[in-house]
Parts: structure tokens; C-alpha cells; sequence
């Protein structure tokens, strides 16, 4: 059996979609399209630039009393210097297509954690090669690392955001490349898995990693026996928390009342929370499960209401890695319980919730191994690429910004209902109860004047009510179990497969990739301001139409306030090769900084304002490997309204926009260019920003199975070379002279 890729639409959601609502284009949201000099009149306002907590007092005069005159006030001090401003501070690096790590002279990248690499006392080196022993699995580095977080850590073992030498870097492992991962890839007869050990290996590579690192000398490490050190997968024990816990719809055979579930995910982009724990998000879940004997065969004993779920989340009959069909199963139901299929008399026989337990965010606490991760469910379930924490203000919510990857899907942010103590910095899985289990879900519409509104999803608002025609929502558990479906009933904006968020600590404006999508998912005639282009990008005699190059909106709170319930944007910057026409390389780009498909994203926190930006591309990869980009954003509003114009090759269109200001190589350059056939995800930094950590996603992913007797038609050999597996790896980036990484 030949491994899927993602280019398969049978491997992930995220290039096919599931969204049928008719939610915008804005042409549906808008009754009659604005015309040009009405849109162009309008502007964008911008957003505060700073997050103000002020406190005073007041007083007045009762009658009859003489005013009391204060004394005229000391002179005051002259106001500081403004900070210099951030300057990027080296030469952009060429496009590639080499089997390399390739970053600016000045820098060293090293490898720092390899998938397979022991993290445990007493576990042997890996051997690459698909021999070693599936029960080490759990004590070795997973596979696919994704989104990341630099935990700094001091002598007491607690936490210390300042650190630059000592710290628990948390990441996600989202995937497999199967066909490396066994002697000759994945055992399949007859379309069933036949090697239960193929399928152990498989469930412990997925989900998360904890380890320590150090830095001695100029050089970074890994501890192996670190007590920190461990692994959350597949069949690691959750809880629920939040409204859908202990509810009906979560109760299986593994947890009859429905307040537990083993394992988490497809693990892509991450989140903090700002008392000191780590959030991963379980992305593109569904096509893990499957309905065995077909969907046909189980249609028939199930509601309504629960179709409609299958088909807008895709879960379908098939498994993506066959779990399900490993046979015999295990007395705990490691193998069946990814069969959603109706088997018993009722579900406390069955797993015909399984597909329930997945899809949200999930707690981790780095610096308590003994903890237990929860589920919070008041985060919503969909296919969560990130959970982004907004501006942090002792007495004011918390907010999460969050993308759902898939093609057609919507951005959502989550407002807690509970005020920001600073007290409670330290407090792990309980500060979480406190600020995650209780808040306001809300889903973005973008409207075509520069403006969006926050749609609350909550049963008896927005039309997600029971008396929906579409989907009768039952309870509040019933809404966040079915988010989807409850951001199409409140009118959501579909958007061009929505992946990481990051916020600007200078401003607060919230940034959003937005990957790509194809012209069957967002045809020209439904373009809107905030997914305003359709062309075709040839890729050698390849048509590419739709907006395969990707782009990144941005938006900002209106008076930064994270509960305001409507917002401003723009789009900042949109993915184009620098030799494509002027509606298509819109942001100007040159050969120093042009880019496609636009994935991972961060802000430094060393540097404030420093933008980093990776790419999960298979649009332009005919010219160059996937990158990491380094850029400086301005502000929301710091460009204008904008006519695009667009063609299909037989209709041609326009469509009104807003575009951040061009950015020049002075605003935005290539920085790292990865191996072949790889993704650029995950970032984080050391306390001090001078140690820069970057995960090579699947390189030589592509390699066909008929290929693993030989070597040298390996994809790629990175990072080991020679005639080497290629495997995902964590890379430490520093700067020769001790500086910050790339200023």
C-alpha cells in the first residue's frame, strides 16, 4: 500500500473541507455590494496601540465649603527615549531546492531532538530503520514536531519566562510518515492493518513531548533522564472539563459517564496559558476514525442530527492509518475504539462517540509529569490549529484566538468570563478549571467595510436555536460539541483554510494565516474582502487556480478590548512568487522574500514586534523548499483600500479589499530554508530571545513505499545524510555573536 501524502485528498480534511452552508462570500453578507467610492471612503480605522490599566480616585465639594487649591505641580519628567526601532540584520537567504538547512552567514543551526530520540534513562539510541522495539515508543521523541513553547525554568524547578539557559521545550507531534517508521512501511492485506506492533509505534508518535533542555557554552542539549521528561499520545488518560463533560454525548465504553478519554491527536499548533501551561490542538482529527463495516451499513441506526455531525466534521468509513481494523482487539480497545459504528445497546457498549472525545484543546501542565491533561470544552470542538493567548491585563478576561484548518472554516476566540488575577501565575490545572471552563465563544464575520462582528455561539442567539432547520441544537453541550455547525447557523465567514494565530505585543493587532484554497472550494464569483483573489499560479504546465499562494489577514479588537464584540482588518500580506502580475503579487514581493502558502506563525517576546513566519507549501515548491521568514509588521490601517483583479482565464472580476503597507526586504526576509519535501513549523525562543528553536516537519515525506529498498531514491537523507531514513527534527538556531536572532 502506497503511504497518502498531503497532496491526497483521502489524508487530510484541510485540502478537501466540509463546509456546505452558504456563509459569505461578503457579496451574501452585504445586501447590495458596496461600490468603490463608497468602500474606498470608509477607511480603516486602526486599533489602540497599547493595553492601558489605569486607577484613580475622585472627589467632590459639599456646599459651603471653599475649594481646597493644590499646590502647582513639580515640573514633570521628561518622557523616555523612544526605543530604537527593530532593524532585520542580515542578508536574505536564496530559495532552495537542496537536501539543507540553509540560514544566513553569522548563524548556526544545530540539530537539538530527532524523531526517535530517547528521553528516557535506559533507552537505546535509535536505529532508523523501522526495527526498534514498538514499547520504547513512549519513551522516545514522537514524529511530524509541530507548534512549540520554550518553558524557561530556575534552580527551583519552577517556572522562569526569563531563562536563557535552562527551560522545558513543549511540542507537538501532529503526524506519521509511515512509510519510514517500519522495516517496509505499513502492513496492509486486504485493506486491514496485520502487524499490531506497526500500529503501538504509530499510537505513541502521535500527540506530545516534554523535555528538558540546557544550554552549556554556546551549545544547546537535551537531557535524556531529566524527571521532566515525557510523552502524552494516544493512549495517554484525559479529562473533561467545561460543558460538555460528563454529558451524554463524550460517555463510550472506555468512560461511561463521559468524563474521560485516552489520548490526543493530529497535534499542529499550540498555545500558553499566562499561568505557566501549554495548550495542544487537536487539528484534523476525524480521518482517524471510520464507521468498519461502511457508513451505509451504520446510517441506519443513527439520528439525524448525528449524520449531519459525520458529514460536517468527515468522518467517514474509512481510517486514515486503518487503525480499527487490527484484529484481535485488545481488552481495553485500543484498535476499536477508533470504529465509530453502532455496536452495542447503547453507547456505554460501544464507540460510536469516539469521534466526540477528539478535537479540542488540551491542557498540559510541562512541570507536574504526574498531571493529568484535560480537555477544556468550552474552547469548542473543530479542527483546532492553534489557541493564541491575546494581551494579558490583571482585570480583564483572557481571550484565545483560534484558526480551524480545513478549506471554507472560520476564526473563532474564546473570552473567559473570569477577570485576570496575577495571583494565579503558577497555578496549573486549577487556574485552568478557573479561566478555561467558564467564558464566551465566539465565531468572526468579516464585513465588506473594513469591520467584522464577533458572533456569540450560544444555544438561543444567532440561530442556533432547536427549532434550527439545519441542526436542532439541544443544549450548550450540543454547541460546542458541534461548533461547525454552529458557526454556519450564526453566519461566520468562510476564509481560505484559517491556520495559526499570533498577536502583536506592541499593539495587540491578532494575525491570521490563511494557507491557501483551490478554485472548487472558493470559486472567483466568491471572492470576498478578506479572501480577495483568484488566479492561476502555474506550477511548470500545471494550472493552479484559486489562491494557492495563500495570504494573512490581520485585526484588532476594537478599543483592544479582548470581550469587544466587533473589530477592524486588513489583510497584511499575501503569498505570491515576485515574478507573478501585480494583482497576484500584491504585497510587492521580491526573489529576497517571496513565499507560498503561509502556515506557522509567531511573535518574539525578546523583541517585541518581530514577526516569524513558516510555510507548508506544495504550490511552489517546482522553485524552492519550504522557509522561515523574518518580518517587522507596521500596524492595522497602515495601507488602504485596494481594487483586486481577477480571472479565471474566461471571467474576469474584481473584488474590494484592504492591504496592509508593502513591505520591502527592510519589513520582510528569508531567513532558513528547510530540506526537501518538508514543512517549517514550530518555533519558540530561550528567555533572552538568543536561541531560536525551529521544527523541520516530514522531510521526504513524498517517498514512495516502493522506494524504501532504495536508499538513494529516498526524497531526502536529512538531517542524519548518507543513505539515512529522513526523520522530523527540532533545530537550535544562534547567532555566532551572541545576539538576538535576526536583528
Amino acid at each position: 500500500m502506497t503511504a497518502p501524502t498531503r497532496d491526497d485528498p483521502s489524508y487530510d480534511l484541510d485540502d478537501v473541507g466540509t463546509n456546505p452552508s452558504k456563509n459569505p462570500s461578503f457579496n451574501d453578507l452585504i445586501a447590495s455590494r458596496l461600490s468603490r467610492r463608497h468602500l474606498f471612503g470608509l477607511g480603516v480605522g486602526t486599533a489602540g496601540t497599547a493595553l492601558l490599566q489605569a486607577c484613580g480616585g475622585g472627589g467632590g465639594s459639599g456646599g459651603g465649603f471653599l475649594p481646597i487649591v493644590p499646590p502647582p505641580p513639580a515640573p514633570a519628567p521628561p518622557p523616555p527615549a523612544p526605543p530604537a526601532p527593530l532593524k532585520l540584520n542580515f542578508n536574505p537567504v536564496a530559495k532552495s531546492l537542496a537536501d539543507v538547512v540553509t540560514v544566513p552567514a553569522g548563524y548556526t543551526a544545530s540539530v537539538l531532538y530527532r524523531l526517535g530520540d530517547p528521553i528516557a534513562a535506559g533507552v537505546a539510541a535509535y536505529k532508523n530503520d523501522g526495527t526498534d522495539d514498538p514499547a520504547t515508543y513512549d519513551r522516545r521523541a514522537g514524529d511530524h514536531h509541530d507548534g512549540m513553547t520554550f518553558f524557561g525554568m530556575n534552580g527551583s524547578n519552577k517556572w522562569d519566562a526569563a531563562n536563557a539557559t535552562r527551560g522545558l521545550l513543549v511540542m507537538n507531534h501532529e503526524a506519521i510518515t509511515p512509510s519510514f517508521l517500519h522495516p517496509n512501511g505499513q502492513t496492509v492485506v486486504g485493506g486491514v492493518r496485520t502487524v499490531a506492533d506497526e500500529v503501538k509505534r504509530e499510537f505513541y508518535l502521535h500527540g506530545v513531548s516534554v523535555i528538558e533542555v540546557n544550554k552549556s557554552g554556546n551549545s544547546w542539549s537535551y537531557k535524556q533522564d531529566s524527571s521532566f521528561n515525557r510523552r502524552v499520545h494516544t493512549l495517554t488518560e484525559m479529562t473533561f472539563s467545561g460543558p460538555a463533560a460528563k454529558t451524554d454525548y463524550l460517555k463510550t465504553k472506555f468512560s461511561t459517564d463521559g468524563s474521560k478519554t485516552r489520548g490526543t491527536l493530529n497535534n499542529c499548533a499550540n498555545g500558553t496559558t499566562p499561568w505557566g501551561t501549554y495548550l495542544t490542538c487537536e487539528e484534523n482529527w476525524a480521518g482517524y476514525f471510520r464507521r468498519t463495516a461502511g457508513m451505509a451499513n451504520d446510517d441506519k441506526n443513527r439520528t439525524a442530527k448525528e449524520l449531519k455531525s459525520f458529514s460536517r466534521y468527515g468522518v467517514a468509513s474509512t481510517g486514515r492509518e486503518l487503525w480499527a481494523t487490527v484484529t484481535p482487539d485488545t481488552a481495553d480497545n485500543q484498535y476499536g475504539r477508533w470504529n465509530t459504528e453502532v455496536l452495542g445497546a447503547s453507547a456505554i457498549a460501544d464507540y460510536r462517540n469516539g469521534h466526540n472525545t477528539y478535537g479540542w484543546v488540551v491542557e498540559i501542565d510541562p512541570f507536574n509529569p504526574s498531571s493529568t491533561p484535560k480537555k477544556r470544552t468550552a474552547l469548542g470542538r473543530f479542527g483546532h490549529e492553534g489557541a493564541c493567548l491575546g494581551p494579558v491585563v490583571v482585570g480583564k478576561p483572557l481571550v484565545w484566538y483560534m484558526g480551524d484548518d480545513s478549506r471554507n472554516e472560520y476564526i473563532y476566540k474564546f473570552v473567559s468570563t473570569k477577570n485576570w488575577d496575577a495571583a494565579d501565575v503558577g497555578g496549573g490545572m486549577a487556574a485552568g478549571d478557573k479561566y478555561m471552563d467558564d467564558g464566551r465563544l465566539y465565531v468572526a464575520r468579516f464585513d465588506a467595510d473594513g469591520t467584522g462582528k464577533w458572533l456569540e455561539l450560544k444555544l438561543g442567539v444567532n440561530g442556533i436555536t432547536s427549532s434550527n432547520t439545519n441542526y436542532a441544537f439541544a443544549d450548550a453541550a450540543d454547541v460546542v460539541i458541534n461548533a461547525r455547525l454552529a458557526a454556519d447557523s450564526a453566519g461566520a465567514t468562510k476564509m481560505d483554510r484559517p491556520e495559526w494565530t499570533a498577536v502583536n505585543p506592541k499593539n495587540g493587532d491578532v494575525y491570521v494565516t490563511l494557507t491557501n484554497t483551490n478554485a472548487s472550494s472558493r470559486p472567483i464569483a466568491s471572492t470576498d474582502g478578506a479572501n480577495p483573489r483568484f488566479y492561476n499560479d502555474k506550477k511548470g504546465t500545471s494550472d493552479q487556480k484559486g489562491n494557492p499562494n495563500g495570504h494573512i489577514v490581520r485585526f484588532a479588537d476594537d478599543n483592544a478590548d479582548p470581550a469587544a464584540l466587533s473589530f477592524k482588518w486588513d489583510v497584511y500580506l499575501f503569498g505570491a512568487r515576485s515574478t507573478a502580475a501585480a494583482d497576484v503579487n500584491v504585497s510587492q514581493l521580491s526573489a529576497d522574500n517571496d513565499f507560498s502558502s503561509p502556515d506557522g506563525m509567531w511573535f518574539s517576546h525578546a523583541a517585541p514586534g518581530l514577526l516569524w513566519l513558516q510555510t507548508d507549501d506544495g504550490a511552489y515548491t517546482d522553485v524552492t523548499n519550504c522557509m522561515l521568514l523574518a518580518a517587522l509588521p507596521g500596524k492595522l490601517g497602515d495601507g488602504g483600500a485596494k481594487v483586486i483583479t481577477n480571472t479565471d482565464g474566461t471571467t474576469t472580476l474584481t473584488q474590494n479589499t484592504f492591504v496592509g503597507k508593502a513591505p520591502g526586504t527592510d519589513g520582510l526576509r528569508r531567513f532558513l530554508v528547510g530540506p526537501k519535501d518538508c514543512e517549517l513549523t514550530g518555533i519558540a525562543e530561550s528567555g533572552d530571545g538568543r536561541a531560536l528553536f525551529v521544527n523541520i516537519q516530514h522531510p521526504g515525506e513524498n517517498t514512495p513505499v516502493a522506494d524504501l529498498g532504495d536508499p538513494a531514491k529516498f526524497i531526502s537523507h536529512w538531517p542524519q545524510g548518507g543513505n539515512a531514513r529522513p526523520r522530523s527534527a527540532t533545530l537550535v538556531i544562534t547567532k555566532d555573536d551572541g545576539g538576538l536572532i535576526g536583528l
